[in-house]
This record gives structure tokens, sequence and C-alpha cells, in this order.
């Protein structure tokens, strides 16, 4: 059994790009749901659009960077206008469903062949990160110490990922205490309390539909700057595991989705590893690698389901407020 490979590979999870996107998107996530109540099952939808959105004007257009960006944060407001509008009027339970519908549709549209000549059909979109590339300040190679060793390429990606997240977490931190965050946790609490004081309740929830949509947005960016455009990368368990990220750090925090995305990611590929080599080695005779892949999300599953149980409130969570659940 390696064990060095084994942390190795569980410690360079503590610093991806992919733990740096999901914990965006968890911070999207915590928008919506940990401060203003809104049950946005459909997270997913708003990071394909930040994929496509950004790689499609790359591609075919030769836009910028910044205005590849710019255009995958005009996409995803018009999508939360088109979820939020009928639905935010609503019972919490009908914007859930309207979410995960409408976030399955967008990755069928965008899976379908009718389209190939400019989504890619399944096989996606890939060679779109020239312009940003051209930013690079890190020299050809590959560097770094112990597990931490990548090329240029990883790095840049690396320190972009960790910078956007950074500068999203002051972002959120500064709105919540605002009195536009005073106002949202008053609707997350009590949202005909909010109302009775005079407050638009309907129009600060599409504001924060919108915030949090455009973090999940930046967070589908992020998420594929590494790799290719493929729509299976944003199926529904993306957004489920997008919440076990949120729980599992904290709803209604800041650091939380942060946190939890790191614990969330080592633990995925500590597991993943340790399984895969114990079927190599024997160990687990009656088990395949398929189904070792499998084992690792279970394992996963009862790391979190634990935390969850001793700490209900999350690593970083605030046991006041889980009032709002109740």
């Amino acid at each position: 059994m390696d064990w060095g490979a084994i942390f190795g590979n569980a410690a360079v999870e503590l610093i991806s790009p992919t733990t740096a996107a999901y914990a965006l998107a968890a911070l999207g996530l915590a928008i919506h749901f940990g401060f203003t109540g809104l049950l946005n099952f459909g997270q997913a939808g708003f990071m394909l659009l930040g994929a496509y959105g950004y790689a499609i004007p790359a591609i075919h257009l030769g836009w910028p960077f910044w205005a590849c960006v710019l255009t995958a944060l005009v996409a995803s407001v018009i999508f939360a206008l088109i979820l939020g509008i009928p639905t935010l009027r609503l019972r919490a339970d009908y914007l859930a469903i309207v979410t995960i519908a409408a976030a399955e549709v967008l990755r069928l549209i965008f899976t379908t062949n009718e389209f190939d000549a400019v989504t890619g059909s399944a096989s996606g979109l890939s060679n779109y990160q020239g312009d940003l590339l051209a930013l690079n300040p890190f020299p050809a190679g590959r560097y770094g110490f112990g597990p931490f060793v990548f090329d240029n390429r990883v790095w840049f990606f690396l320190l972009l990922a960790w910078i956007v997240l950074a500068l999203a977490a002051v972002f959120t931190w500064l709105i919540m205490r605002s009195p536009w965050g005073r106002v949202v946790k008053g609707i997350r609490e009590d949202e005909d309390a909010v109302r009775a004081l005079g407050k638009n309740v309907y129009s600060y929830k599409i504001q924060s539909l919108i915030l949090g949509g455009a973090l999940g947005t930046l967070a589908g960016i992020v998420f594929v700057l590494p790799r290719a455009v493929v729509p299976s990368y944003f199926q529904p368990s993306l957004t489920f595991f997008i919440y076990a990220i949120l729980l599992l750090g904290g709803a209604a925090t800041i650091l939380g989705p942060i946190v939890g995305s790191i614990v969330f990611w080592v633990l995925l590929s500590f597991f993943s590893g340790f399984i895969s080599r114990a079927v190599e080695a024997g160990w687990l005779p009656f088990m395949t690698q398929v189904q070792a892949g499998q084992l690792r999300f279970i394992l996963v599953g009862v790391a979190i389901m634990l935390i969850v149980v001793f700490m209900p409130q999350g690593i970083l969570g605030n046991r006041k407020e889980l009032a709002f659940v109740k």
C-alpha cells in the first residue's frame, strides 16, 4: 500500500482549482439557502451557464476573456429571472422543483446533437483558454514541492481560482453585514414579519437568487478552466454535492463553504486512493475497481453523516442559525 501517494493525492485537493470552484458554488448556495432560505436545487444549471457562457464566445467569436465572463454573468441573470419571477411569490418548494428541472433541461439542450456546431454536444468544447493564458505570469515548466508539483498552467489556474474565491467571500461578507443582508436574513426567519415592515420581500428574493446564481456562474468558469467543457459534468448530483459541502461547513457562514469543500474533496480523494489500492493489493477480493469507485462516495457520505449528527450546524456554523429550518 503506497500511503505516500494516497496522502499526497489527498493533500493536492487542499488547494486544487476544483476545490475552489465547489467552494465558490457553495458560497452562492449559502446566499440562497443559508442566508435567505431559498431552496435552489439547480446550482448546476448556473455553473453550466458559466462554463458555456465563457467557452462559446471565446471559441466561436474570438472574444477576450473579460467579455466572455460578462456574457456568462448576463446569461445567469436572465436564467435567475426566468426561474424566480414565476416562483418566488409561491411556497419555497416550487422554486426547488423548478430549479432542478430547469438545470436538467439546460444540460440536455447543450447535450443534444442539434446544436453540435455551437456546443460540441456530448463531446463538449476545449481549447478556449488561449486569451486568458496569455496573462499567465508563471514561466514554462513544472515546479513546486512535495505533492504540490504542477506545470505553469495549473499554477495559474490555481492562483486565479483562489483569488476569485477570496474576492467572492469578502463580497459576501460585506453584503451580509449591510442592511440588505439583514433584510434577507429576516426573510429567512419570517418573511411575513419583514413584509409587515414595508419591505418588498419578492424583490429581495429575486436579488438573492441573482447574486447566488452569479457566484455559481463564476464557479462554473473556474471549474472548467483547467479542463474541457462537457455537459455530463453538470448533472443534478453536482448540486447535491455542493449542498453536502455547504451543510458540512455551515449553511449560514462565509468560511463554511470553503472549509466544507476542502474537507469533502480531501476525504473523497483519500478514500478513492485507499480503496483502489486495497483492491489492487487483494485486501478486498470481492470488489472490482468499478465498485471501488462507487464505494468512495458511500464512505464520504458516512463521514459527512457523522459530522452532521455530532455537529448539525456544520463545522463553522452557529446552532442559532438552525432555527429557520424548524
